[in-house]
Formats: structure tokens, C-alpha cells, sequence
């Protein structure tokens, strides 16, 4: 795709209007109607996700007043008819597929077009319409066919968007560097009331409602989110692979579990936090570019799967909440706590585990990338051996549980295994292995940490961690906002770590923070630049 088409796409594409004809789309139109809306309802944008070789999702939801109290967009209480179509060419004259979908009352007037026949390893363009009302045109693309191995991917990967805490700026700037495939590995949204969670010097933004408990709160606060416009750009330009972490739901939840017990709230039990959680996934499903097959059944929602970007890499997409034990000693970071190492604790649970030791055994593609959630690699922030001092969130909480993925990955000949995580709001760069109190053990995988999108503010810039001097496979650091930019060949993985000095008010320009790369065939991390 050219740069000036591109770059169409995502400014003057955005400004979702009123358009007088649709071409080519008779019976398209002649089957949407708009149920006489006066205002656009397509103010939450579009997307595109679960990219596989002869299709994707395609993804809009209705909303005339987004952040409407009862969650529903201030739709009226009716299905509403609207059409789609798929073009080869971002000016939408050569379509390929087109249809008509109902936006229902009962999933917030979402939509979701699963497409399938279409050709292996394409670009190709989206857009909705209802009535004489017009969609952005959104870019997305079908992965390689199976046996083949493309040139290259350009994967970026982001998390942590606290709404409250910036503007969505490296939303739009990872747009404009016009990558193929984005993984958002979770805090796609915050779940907290305005004034809870409060950075130094105020917040410039505020939550709209109470803090989210319920469906009409969940609904709310993703269509807050799907508002902003920077966002809207990074859905527009390509296709989105999704996992949540824990603010989706609550804070540091874990299976049944929620983060405090709160009397009369829906986390004084677990069952009433079950009510919660499967509030929370309703309106996840509602609001992301998700494949039917993770439709919620209540409290219940597989979201862990694999996609293959042809013979190039397997992306095996994880949960590490919803299976999880409760973390030990009250959460946080605690010393010496011995049940960590307990052989019977997990992170993910049996059966994904035993899912995902099965796709290190089947792989044949040159790499294996796990997009997931929290910290992986060990983080001892006790320097004295005998003593240790790790997060009970993380996987060092579940020491017995990473040795077996790791060990897992090595005992089936995993030629490149790179694990992507978000969560702790800074950019890390690690090397990965299976014993890390043997300084003998060998590197066996890497692990990229991106940063957040704005969650914590503007950052200090700082690029060290006095930790980092007896964790010697922790390479690398950053305490800005941003994300991470990565170039897959069969060569090399390189990763570029994309920053702002500044969140709090927006337009901050991005730069290249540090550069890594992971040669194939050579567990590890090597500096560029």
C-alpha cells in the first residue's frame, strides 16, 4: 500500500461521516437501514483481528452517545441492519465480500463478520454503513498460507492504556509506523471510578461512571476507550491478536478470586465475583475483533489460542488469569515465601498448559512467540542469595509452573522461543532460562517487556534498576511511555523499544528508546545501535 493511501486511511478515514452513495453496494444498502439515527453511530470506530490465511474479523459497534450510563451507546432498543464490505484497495472500488449484519440489542449493537475465501497473505480494506451513515475504512490483512514463509512481519505489541493517566498519543504513532500484526497483551482498560487512581500532579483525564461492576459499566467504559481517537488509528491500521490481564475485570484478580473482599460489592464472594467476571467478558467479547469460538458462557471465556503467520512463527496467545491460583502471602512483593516453589502451583492452569507443550511439539515455524501477560524471567530485588524478594503476580510467584514451559520448549527443540509481556508500565529485555540461580544454566528464550501506553503517567526516563546488578540476564530497561516495534525474518527478530517523553498532554513526538536482536538460532538478546 502506498504512503499517501495509508496515511489517508488514518486521518482523513477517521472522521466517520455522512456520505452520499456507497458504490457498487446496491443490495447492501437496500438491506441496512439506521434505524433513523441523526448522529453517526459509528463513533467506536472499527477493527480487524484473528487474522488466519483465507480471512479475519471485522468488528464495529453502534453508539450515538458513547459514554451513556446504561452502557448501550444510546442506540434505541431495537436491532439495527448494517451492511459491510471487503475491498482489495483502500478506495473500496474493488470489492470481494460484502453482507449484512445485525447490530443486536443484546450484545450493545456489536458486530462481528467472521470472513472466510479470501486469498492467503493480502492486504485487504473494511468498512460498515448503516443507512446514509459510513464507516471509517479500516486496513487488514490475511496471514501466509500455511506452508509458506514470508519475507518478513512487522509486529508491534502494546498494553497498559490507563485512559485516566494520558493521552493515547503512542496509540497513533505506533498507527503511523504501519505495522502488519499488533498483540495488545492486556489493560486494554481500567476498571477504576474517577479520583481512585491518581498520578502525581492530577490526572488530565477522567473516567466516565462508577467504577465497573457490572454490564452496563463494563459496556461504558470500552466505548469511553473505543472514543479516543488514537486509538481508533492503531485499530484501523491492522489486525489485533487480544489477551486481557487483570483490569478488564478487577485488579490482580485470579481465577474466582478478586483482589479484595468488599461487603455488599460484587467481590464479597466469588460467586458474586463470578457475576462480575462474567459481566466484564460479555462486554470484552462485545467490544474486541474476537472469533465467535471465544463467545463467554457466563463466567468462562477461552481467550488463550494459537495463530500461524505461515512456516514464519506461531503466536500462542495466553490467559494467565483466568486459571491462576491465588497469589501467595496477600499479593505483592514478598520475601522468602517457599510455597512459590510448590511443584502442584500454576499460572495457567492444566489444561492450557498442557495446550501449550503440545504446540512447542508440533511446531515446525522458526519461531515460537508466547504473547502473555505478566513477568516471566526471574526479578530477585534482593541482592543476598539466601533471601529473595519477587512478585507473587508475576511468574516468579509461580516458579514451578515457568520451569515447565521453559523446560517445556527446550525438551521439544523450540528453535526460537520469545516470550512478550506487559503489565509492570516499564520496557525490560531479558534473557530467558530454565534455572537461574546456576549461573552456569544456559540462555534458552528471550523475553520483551513492553511498556505502558500511558498507565503511571509520563515516566522518569530512567534506563536503569539497581536489581539489574545480580539479575545479570535483565539487559535492559525504561521507565517512558510507548510500545514495541518488532521486524520477523527467518533471520533475526529484531525488536525496537518506541517511547515518549511525555503523556499528560498529547501530540509528544516517539523515538527509538534501545534496539535488540534475537539471531535465529541463538537463544539471547544482542544489542543494536
Amino acid at each position: 500500500m502506498d504512503n499517501i493511501s495509508r496515511r489517508s486511511l488514518l486521518t482523513a478515514g477517521l472522521g466517520a461521516g455522512l456520505v452520499a452513495a456507497w458504490p457498487g453496494a446496491a443490495v447492501a444498502v437496500s438491506t441496512a437501514d439506521d434505524a433513523g439515527l441523526r448522529t453517526d453511530p459509528f463513533q467506536l470506530g472499527i477493527a480487524s483481528g484473528e487474522p488466519w490465511p483465507d480471512g479475519f474479523v471485522i468488528w464495529t459497534r453502534l453508539a450515538v452517545d458513547p459514554v451513556a450510563g446504561d452502557g448501550l451507546g444510546g442506540m434505541p432498543s431495537r436491532n439495527v441492519s448494517v451492511a459491510w464490505e471487503v475491498a482489495e484497495d483502500a478506495g473500496m472500488r474493488t470489492v470481494v465480500a460484502r453482507g449484512v449484519e445485525q447490530a443486536r440489542i443484546e450484545t450493545a449493537h456489536s458486530v462481528h463478520v467472521e470472513l472466510r475465501g479470501l486469498r492467503p497473505g493480502r492486504e485487504y480494506f473494511y468498512r460498515f454503513r448503516t443507512g446514509r451513515h459510513i464507516s471509517p475504512v479500516g486496513r487488514t490483512l490475511t496471514s501466509p498460507a500455511l506452508h509458506e514463509t514470508p519475507a518478513a512481519l512487522a509486529m508491534a505489541f502494546a498494553s497498559c492504556a490507563q485512559y485516566e493517566h494520558g493521552y493515547f498519543t503512542a496509540y497513533n504513532r505506533l498507527a503511523q509506523d504501519q505495522p502488519d500484526l499488533v498483540l495488545h497483551l492486556g489493560d486494554y482498560l481500567y476498571e477504576y471510578k474517577k479520583d481512585s487512581y491518581v498520578i502525581g500532579g492530577g490526572n488530565p483525564r477522567d473516567h466516565e461512571g462508577p467504577e465497573t461492576v457490572n454490564l452496563a459499566g463494563y459496556r461504558q467504559r470500552h466505548a469511553q476507550y473505543k472514543a479516543d481517537a488514537d486509538l481508533q488509528a492503531a485499530h484501523a491500521v491492522a489486525p489485533w491478536l487480544v489477551v486481557w490481564d487483570d483490569h478488564e475485570v478487577d485488579n490482580n484478580w485470579a481465577d474466582d478470586v478478586p483482589e479484595n473482599r468488599d461487603p455488599g460489592q460484587l467481590n464479597d464472594t466469588s460467586e458474586h465475583f463470578r457475576q462480575r467476571r462474567a459481566a466484564a467478558f460479555q462486554a470484552y467479547y462485545e467490544n474486541m475483533p474476537l472469533r465467535p469460538s471465544s463467545v463467554p458462557a457466563g463466567a468462562d471465556m477461552k481467550i488463550y489460542r494459537k495463530l500461524q503467520w505461515g512456516q514464519l512463527a506461531n503466536f500462542h496467545m495466553m490467559d494467565t488469569r483466568q486459571y491462576r491460583d491465588d497469589q501467595l502471602a496477600g499479593d505483592g512483593w514478598k520475601k522468602n515465601v517457599p510455597e512459590r516453589l510448590a511443584e502442584d502451583r500454576t499460572i495457567t492452569g492444566s489444561e492450557q498448559e498442557k495446550w501449550l507443550l503440545d504446540g512447542f511439539r508440533n511446531s515446525t515455524q522458526r519461531w515460537d512467540i508466547l504473547g502473555q501477560q505478566v513477568f516471566f524471567a526471574e526479578r530477585d530485588r534482593n541482592q543476598a542469595p539466601e533471601i529473595d524478594d519477587v512478585s507473587m503476580d508475576g511468574w516468579d510467584g509461580y516458579a514451578a509452573s515457568r520451569r515447565r514451559i521453559t523446560q517445556g520448549w527446550v525438551d521439544a527443540n523450540v528453535r526460537n522461543a520469545v516470550v512478550l509481556t506487559g503489565d509492570v508500565h516499564r520496557n525490560w529485555a531479558n534473557d530467558v532460562k530454565v534455572d537461574y540461580k546456576d549461573p552456569a544454566s544456559p540462555v534458552v528464550g528471550s523475553e520483551l517487556v513492553c511498556t505502558s501506553i500511558t498507565s503511571t503517567g509520563n515516566g522518569t526516563g530512567s534506563t536503569t534498576d539497581a536489581t539489574m546488578a545480580w539479575n545479570p540476564h535483565l539487559k535492559f530497561t525504561n521507565d517512558n511511555r510507548g510500545y514495541v516495534n518488532t521486524r520477523v525474518t527467518k533471520d533475526a527478530m529484531t525488536a525496537d523499544s518506541r517511547t515518549l517523553d511525555y503523556v499528560t498532554t498529547p501530540g509528544a513526538p516517539v523515538s527509538t528508546k534501545a534496539s535488540f536482536e534475537i539471531r535465529d538460532g541463538v537463544p539471547g538478546l544482542v544489542a543494536r545501535g
